[in-house]
């Protein structure tokens, strides 16, 4: 009676709105309860048996099993959303008589001491109509000069700044989001949200994304105030039954004090992403709203001058090249019907990406760079298929990019689908000739179905490469996300490729990529994850990402996360172990051994830092060529070094961000420093900066390595509209000064002019012979792209 009790204490009830809350200690004592009655019958009816003592130890386990992964339920939190009566005025500040209709959302603190009352008070309430969703939000302060308000331009994020905002799970998946945040500048920030807001994988915030929405602030002395305009057309979602059900919750970050007020209740339990988990959002009851079909029509023109310097194999020389660049291009995005959009693109043109942060590579694994272009960032979880790290079975910079230089895309379509549980994607590009590649036909096609509960799926894909040569590569594959219990998820994947190479006296297994993977998702207490991979010798994801070939790999990780009661300078402090062993798959020989204990830390003041001792055991079948004249001879290696990090809080004006990694490195030394400085000098201006040094030391071998990458970054927002941004690097390993001026004039969604400037400046021009150009290309790009919304 007293647990009943309890339980029914729960439920909470709110003006025109409905909280339900499921009791976890509870849920916990009735499965204990539960197994201890299974375990005493177990017992009795075993107990003259010869296995009763293995039925003890199993049984206790369960028990123990049972009484640790269901500790894991939380709250469900259902919120009916009111449809708006009146009309609102859109300028910022939400003193129409309908908003006062409407019921503020309750917050609790979440950072840096999870369950507070906040300090600051906070207004913010949701509504909508036929054509838009609005929120509508009033921050007030104790004292003047707490409002921090840093950047202007679209997309600039900065923990000194204060935020504003709303996650929304359209599909209610638990999943996946969209969030749309501002700032008391009036800024548009917006992203995705992946893998229910789980690292690991990888990173699951994708700031990239944009859709089309609006937003106004206000600002007064103690006060902001702003109103955000959503377009229906802008959200996919399902309605049943004239009623849409959509998850979402509320955000403020006050960067004076360093604090984040949340709705609905959510722990810190899985760090710095608690603020971006769609299974923690509330539940939205949207009585009447109907999804809208959007057309969205988006023609470009690209216009310019680029010039190029390259080498003659026959002549010896340099030949310099001028072109004058005039090309159009279209882009339409289509809604058919309320969950599935069709996107066409022709003459595909990325003249306005920024450039990819330079590299240089220590490690046996190749670099990985991240997606920027905005046609491949929409929706691009749907297309994960993770077989281990970084490795994808679909990368999409294999897709108009060969060795970083820009391949033409003559044109393609994709589609997108979500209903009833199930997502459903297909992207099929076409690219121009580009030496030595022929033109190709890439395609991918993705389904996925939610099984079992709705953090599970199970689902399927086929990637395809086909080129005009006659050559082809085809992959096929299958796998399964289950949310067992609590917070434990099992993860299978199975990869197969079919291709025009030659393939006598191989296996079924040899064209196969496995991934099998056991992880507790959470951040808070004892976490732990366990995973096997295996990469067949013909295994080839022909637009795939594969960092190392050939081989099986076991790796784990251990940690347990400390979080420290109000008193505490620290938010949370964690111990853990991450461990890997990679063998080579044709005779399971060593290749690679890594152990590394560490520690790390969050402040509640915003600094957070990491300590880690490194143990390496490296077996190389062939030399290492780090550069042309530095390799390692082929043998074995095992070594220690230190990585350590530290971050300055991220609330103030100046932030800092350092790593450090020094000690041995195979038969010599090494020592790698990296510095990243971030400076807001005011609220439209920022400069950042990037300083990497590499020293290896060889001293038997009397061999010495040194390598700079330095870069400059500057932002000058001269409005929400208007902004100039510069990224200026230097690599001493290709001796080479990159250059990437950008102008920008976003007058509104789907409305820009770019003025952008990008060179390559050669340095030591003497080192070859012939002696270097003094730049390699160059190049001023003039692109103007506007979008009607039929």
């Amino acid at each position: 009676m007293l647990q009943l009790n309890a339980l029914f204490q729960e439920i909470k009830v709110y003006t025109n709105n409905v909280e339900y809350k499921v009791n976890k200690i509870f849920l916990k004592q009735v499965f204990i309860f539960y197994n201890l009655i299974c375990f005493c019958i177990t017992r009795y009816y075993l107990h003259k048996t010869q296995i009763m003592k293995t039925a003890r130890i199993i049984s206790v386990f369960f028990i123990l099993f049972l009484s640790v992964f269901t500790t894991s339920a939380y709250t469900q939190t259902i919120w009916n959303v009111k449809k708006i009566k009146g009309s609102i005025k859109f300028d910022g500040v939400p003193d129409e008589s309908a908003w006062q209709e409407i019921s503020p959302f309750p917050f609790i603190v979440q950072q840096p001491t999870y369950g507070g009352i906040p300090a600051q008070k906070t207004d913010v309430r949701l509504t909508y109509d036929d054509n838009y969703l609005y929120l509508s939000a009033s921050a007030y302060y104790s004292e003047e000069g707490m409002i921090k308000a840093i950047g202007k331009v679209r997309d600039f994020q900065s923990g000194s700044c204060d935020w504003i905002g709303i996650g929304i799970d359209t599909y209610n998946d638990n999943q996946n989001a969209e969030v749309f945040y501002t700032n008391p500048n009036g800024l548009r920030y917006d992203g995705t949200v992946s893998n229910d807001g789980t690292p690991g994988e990888k990173e699951p915030f994708d700031p990239n994304w944009n859709t089309f929405w609006e937003v106004k602030t206000v600002v007064k002395d103690t006060i902001w105030y702003t109103e955000m305009k959503i377009p229906i057309s802008s959200l996919r979602f399902e309605s049943i039954e004239d009623i849409t059900s959509m998850g979402f919750n509320i955000g403020r970050y006050v960067a004076a004090t360093n604090e984040m007020y949340i709705f609905p209740d959510t722990p810190y339990n899985w760090g710095s992403h608690s603020n971006v988990k769609p299974s923690t959002y509330a539940d939205g009851i949207f009585p009447g709203l109907q999804p809208r079909k959007p057309l969205y029509v988006s023609p470009y023109i690209l216009t310019g001058f680029e010039q190029t310097n390259t080498l003659d194999a026959e002549t010896g020389t340099y030949e310099h090249q001028q072109n004058i660049v005039f090309e159009p291009g279209l882009d339409v995005k289509c809604g058919l019907n309320s969950n599935t959009t069709l996107d066409l693109t022709v003459n595909t043109d990325f003249a306005q990406v920024e450039a990819d942060q330079q590299q240089f590579n220590l490690s046996r694994f190749s670099l990985v760079f991240p997606e920027k272009r905005k046609f491949f960032l929409e929706r691009a979880d749907v297309f994960e298929f993770c077989t281990g790290g970084p490795n994808q079975l679909f990368y999409s910079r294999r897709i108009g990019l060969y060795n970083g230089e820009p391949v033409r895309i003559l044109g393609g379509a994709r589609l997108m689908s979500s209903k009833n549980g199930w997502d459903f994607g297909v992207m099929d590009m076409q690219t121009g000739k580009f030496d030595p590649l022929p033109s190709e036909n890439f395609g991918v096609a993705r389904v996925k179905k939610r099984v079992i509960n709705e953090h599970s799926y199970a689902g399927g894909m086929l990637t395809s490469r086909i080129g005009t040569d006659g050559r082809y590569n085809l992959n096929v594959g299958a796998d399964a996300v289950i949310r067992v219990i609590g917070d434990e998820y099992l993860t299978v994947r199975w990869a197969q490729t079919f291709d025009d190479e030659p393939h006598e006296g191989t296996s079924f297994m040899d064209r196969a990529r496995i991934f099998v993977s056991w992880m507790r998702r959470k951040e808070n207490g004892l976490t732990y994850s366990l995973l096997h991979t295996r990469s067949g010798l013909d295994f080839n994801p022909g637009i795939g990402l594969q960092v190392f070939n050939d081989y099986h790999a076991t790796a784990g990780q251990l940690r347990y996360n400390f979080i420290p009661d109000e008193h505490s300078v620290f938010q949370s402090r964690v111990p853990g172990l991450i461990t890997y062993i990679i063998n080579d798959i044709r005779d399971n020989s060593l290749l690679t051994y890594y152990l590394a204990p560490g520690w790390s830390f969050v402040s509640k003041a915003g600094w957070n830092g990491a300590f880690n001792l490194e143990y390496n055991v490296e077996v190389l079948q062939e030399n290492f060529d780090i550069t042309e004249d530095v390799l390692i001879s082929d043998g074995t290696y095992d070594f220690w070094n230190l990585n350590l990090s530290l971050s300055t809080p991220g609330n103030k004006a100046f932030k800092l961000t350092s790593n450090l990694i020094t000690g041995q490195y195979y038969d010599g030394m090494r020592f790698s420093p990296n510095l990243s400085p971030i400076w807001n000098i005011s609220n439209g201006v920022e400069l950042g900066a990037t300083y990497v040094f590499d020293h290896l030391d060889f001293p038997e071998r009397n061999m010495t390595l040194n390598n700079h990458i330095a870069g400059l970054r500057g932002l000058y927002m001269i409005s929400t509209t208007l902004s100039l941004s510069g990224f200026i690097q230097y690599n001493t390993a290709i001796n080479k000064v990159i250059s990437n001026v950008r102008f920008r004039y976003n007058p509104k969604e789907g409305t820009d002019i770019y003025l952008v400037f990008n060179e390559g400046r050669n340095t030591y021009l003497d080192r070859e012979t012939p002696a270097l150009p003094a730049y390699s290309d160059r190049s001023i790009m003039l692109k103007f792209n506007y979008t009607f919304d039929l």
